[in-house]
Order: C-alpha cells, then structure tokens, then sequence
C-alpha cells in the first residue's frame, strides 16, 4: 500500500468514526472540504499537501497522528520521546521552517518556552516527517546529522 493510500485509509476511518458522509463533511465545513476531494484523498488518488493534512485532521477534531501511517499514539508515553536542542535547529536553514514553526505551536500549547530543548513524540516526529516531506527515521537521522537530536538524556 502506498503511504498516500495509508493516509487515505487513515482519513476514512477517522471520518467514519465520526459518522460522517462525504457529503456532510462538506456541508459542515460549508464547502471548504469538497467530497469529491476528501474522497480523492480516502483513496489515494490525489495526494494531500501536509498543510491540508493537518487543517483536516483539525476539522475533524483529532491529532495529527491518527491520521498519518504508522503506529497509532500510544498515549503520551515518553519512551519513544526525542529531545530536540532548539538552538542548533534555529542554526539550519530555511528548509527547517516549517520544522521550527510546528515546534512553536508545540511550544505554545505545552506553554514551555525555555527555548533550548524540547522533547517530541512519536506522533509529533511523524507530523513533522509529512511535513517535511520524508518519512520519521529519514527525518530522524538528517536532525541527528545536524546535531538537533540529543541523544543522552539524564
């Protein structure tokens, strides 16, 4: 199965279980998410920029972990955290952008601002791997290579 497809599937699922129709998802966002495009997106024809992936995810009132391929969130266990060094992240260029917003918006609703460190989950990492277009462990890797993952965490 394609990772575009997986998505899809994930797509679906989330919307039926909120008993919705493809038809209701459009009229209760007033046109804003058309049928024939979520439909397109529930069967992996049409791929979904990350942007739109999370503005669904929030329409539909969920993270953007149940949406995305891979494990389901295990519930905000910190065995599978990453701590991140924000001051080296702030040093790459501008094709970390859309990674250091995402951790603003982390930052803001934890209300953590220490700017320094901060640790992400799983199902953060997997936002942020759609986001940047790449899968989790290819992100993982580039941010370690970059010196952003701290590895020994007392």
């Amino acid at each position: 199965m394609s990772y575009s497809q997986e998505v899809g599937e994930r797509l679906r699922d989330v919307r039926l279980a909120r008993g919705l129709s493809l038809q209701e998802v459009e009229r209760s966002s007033e046109g804003r998410w058309k049928a024939a495009v979520v439909g397109s997106y529930e069967r992996g024809d049409r791929n979904i920029s990350a942007t739109r992936l999370l503005e669904l995810a929030e329409f539909y009132g969920v993270s953007p972990a149940e949406v995305l391929p891979g494990e389901q969130p295990r519930g905000g266990t910190t065995s599978d955290a990453t701590m991140l060094d924000l001051r080296r992240l702030e040093t790459l260029g501008d094709r970390y952008d859309a990674v250091r917003r995402y951790i603003e918006s982390i930052q803001v609703q934890r209300g953590d601002f220490n700017r320094r460190v901060l640790s992400i989950r799983g199902e953060d990492l997997r936002a942020l791997a759609v986001i940047q277009d790449t899968v989790p462990a290819q992100l993982l890797d580039e941010l370690r290579a970059a010196g952003v993952v701290i590895e020994d965490v007392p």
